[in-house]
């Protein structure tokens, strides 16, 4: 039976969506973008402040849980424009180490809030 998890230390979106869902040994989390976790506001509108925040927002999210980066086995990340992503990856390998998860980078139209990068993650719990 699947398990559902909405954090109470990140934004309270009233959108119909778990931060978290676990099916057995294996965990999803939803998109993350750079909110700020009082009102939702995107942090900033550079790339690198959005970056951080959103990894910040995933490390929120996974102490909940009593996990890590370390059960992190893959990560998609969206971006609205590929010249952002040597700025995105410089803030990535802060918060992540080798060996780095399995990585799909997409480049989209639009993100929630027009922010300017976003994650998702599996997880192996």
């Amino acid at each position: 039976m699947p398990q559902h998890h909405f954090s109470p230390r990140l934004h309270q979106s009233t959108a119909p969506f778990s931060h978290f869902a676990r099916h057995g040994d294996i965990g999803y989390t939803a998109g993350i973008i750079g909110q700020r976790t009082d009102d939702g506001s995107l942090v900033s509108d550079d790339v690198a402040e959005q970056c951080e925040a959103m990894m910040s927002n995933l490390e929120t999210l996974l102490d909940d849980l009593k996990l890590n980066s370390s059960n992190i086995l893959r990560t998609t990340i969206y971006l609205t424009d590929y010249k952002d992503f040597h700025t995105i990856n410089a803030v990535y390998t802060e918060h992540l180490h080798e060996p780095y998860p399995v990585r799909t980078t997409v480049q989209v139209a639009a993100l929630p809030l027009r922010a300017k990068v976003q994650i998702d993650t599996v997880l192996g719990l």
